[in-house]
C-alpha cells in the first residue's frame, strides 16, 4: 500500500512522528496565566500574534487589572485593543466574559477548571461570549493539560491536505475526528497541535506549499494528487 492509501488514523500517528522528528518534542508548560490564556486567545481571533500581544498589554497599562478592564467604559476598550481585529465585537465580549466569572466563581480567575472533567469544563468556556471550541480546547490544553486538541486554522488544513479529515468536515468536528485518532495523552495532543501549525506556516502554507520540502509528502493525498501530477496550484 503506498504511504497516501494510509487509513486516516494511520496516517494521524506517523504525522506526529514525523513532524516531532522534524521540529522536535516540546515541553508542555503553560506560557501565560489561566486568565491571561483565556482573554488573549480571545482577542487573537483573526488576529497575528504581535497585534494581539500589543492589545493585551495595552488593555492591562490602561485599565490595571482584570477588574479595571470589567468596568473599563466600552469605547476605550475598544481603543484600547484597537490592534485586533473586530475590536467593537471583542470589547463587550471580554467584559461580559469577566463578568460572568465574576457572578458564577465570585472571583476573576478560571482555576477552577483544574479540577473539572474534560466535557464539562468545554461545556463551561463554550457558553462565555466570544469563546468557542478552538479557544477552549487551546485554554484547557495549555494550562491545564486536559486531553484536547485545538483545531486552527493551520491544523485544519494540513490535516485535510494530508487527508486525515475530508474536504467537508468542519473544524469543529476535525476536532472530535482528530481527537479519536490520536492518543488520549496531553503532551502527545500538544506536540500534534504546535507541530502541525508550525508546518502549516512554514512548509504546507495556504498558497504554494513547498511540497518537495515536505516530510509528509509520501503520506500526503494533495501531493499525490494535486502536485506530484503537475497541477500547478494552491490547496
Amino acid at each position: 500500500m503506498e504511504g497516501y492509501e494510509l487509513p486516516a488514523e494511520e496516517k494521524a500517528l506517523l504525522t506526529h512522528e514525523l513532524l516531532n522528528q522534524e521540529y522536535k518534542p516540546l515541553k508542555l508548560e503553560p506560557r501565560r496565566s489561566h486568565m491571561h490564556e483565556l482573554i488573549s486567545t480571545m482577542l487573537s481571533h483573526r488576529t497575528n500574534h504581535a497585534d494581539e500581544e500589543k492589545a493585551f498589554y495595552t488593555m492591562l497599562e490602561r485599565f490595571g487589572d482584570w477588574e479595571g478592564i470589567m468596568n473599563a467604559p466600552f469605547e476605550e476598550l475598544a481603543d484600547a485593543i484597537s490592534t485586533t481585529r473586530y475590536p467593537g465585537q471583542k470589547a463587550p465580549q471580554i467584559q461580559q466574559t469577566l463578568r460572568i466569572i465574576k457572578e458564577e466563581r465570585g472571583e476573576l480567575n478560571i482555576d477552577f477548571l483544574e479540577d473539572m472533567p474534560v466535557e464539562e469544563a468545554i461545556a463551561w468556556l463554550t457558553r462565555l461570549p466570544g469563546v468557542g471550541l478552538k479557544t477552549a480546547t487551546l485554554v484547557l490544553l495549555f494550562n491545564f493539560k486536559k486531553p484536547v486538541l485545538p483545531v486552527d486554522t493551520h491544523v485544519f488544513r494540513v490535516s485535510q491536505r494530508v487527508g486525515m479529515i475530508g474536504a467537508k468536515v468542519t473544524a469543529n468536528k476535525a476536532h472530535d475526528i482528530l481527537l479519536s485518532m490520536l492518543p488520549k495523552d496531553a503532551l502527545v495532543l500538544f506536540n500534534f497541535h504546535k507541530h502541525l501549525l508550525k508546518h502549516g506556516q512554514k512548509v504546507c502554507t495556504w498558497s504554494y506549499p513547498k511540497c518537495e520540502k515536505c516530510v509528509l509528502n509520501g503520506i500526503c493525498n494533495y501531493y499525490h494528487d494535486v502536485r506530484a501530477k503537475g497541477i500547478d496550484r494552491a490547496a
